[in-house]
């Protein structure tokens, strides 16, 4: 299945629907085709190009949260696959500073892991080990992390998300 990315009227990303869903906006003149897909849709009298990145006409207040939820694939992506002490492919989440001792569940405490560093750190914190982290954990803040944190992407989406794409390194790896 296809999807596409929604931008409001000012080229703001709003979300990710079902690439059906983005043509029947665009046939309903309630948002304009920027990008086409590579899926198409067969009627009886028409082959029609299925939309990967579709603008609103006209402007939609969205109320955001702030922060962006927590979660298994966002701290995948911000930390680019990879283990937080060793760099090896990561496989699992690791709380800097363990749960059992105090530790809460936030962005700034939970990074991703390999498996043997996981199970070498255990209940310890990070300095009885005498180990450094390669990047200190941090909330990821802009509206292109809730497209992100989706799960779904299209290499067309990384201009309208982001300039040049610099900022998610971890988008290119994560698609590959």
């Amino acid at each position: 299945m296809a999807y596409a990315l929604v931008l409001n009227a000012t080229y703001e990303p709003i979300g990710v629907v079902p690439g059906r869903r983005a043509l029947l906006l665009v046939l309903a003149a309630k948002a304009i085709s920027l990008e086409a897909g590579d899926a198409v849709l067969h009627s009886a009298t028409a082959v029609v190009a299925v939309p990967a990145v579709v603008k609103l006409t006209r402007f939609v207040k969205i109320p955001y949260r702030t922060i962006v939820p927590l979660t298994r694939r966002g701290v995948f992506l911000r930390d680019g696959g990879r283990c937080a002490y060793c760099e090896a492919p990561a496989t699992s989440l690791d709380h800097v500073v363990p749960r059992s001792r105090g530790g809460s569940h936030t962005w700034d405490n939970v990074v991703s892991c390999c498996r043997r560093c996981n199970h070498i750190k255990a209940d310890r914190t990070v300095a009885e080990l005498g180990w450094r982290l390669r990047r200190s954990p941090r909330a990821p803040s802009g509206v292109a992390w809730r497209i992100l944190g989706t799960g779904r992407s299209d290499p067309k989406w990384i201009p309208y998300l982001d300039g040049d794409g610099s900022r998610y390194p971890a988008e290119q790896s994560a698609s590959a």
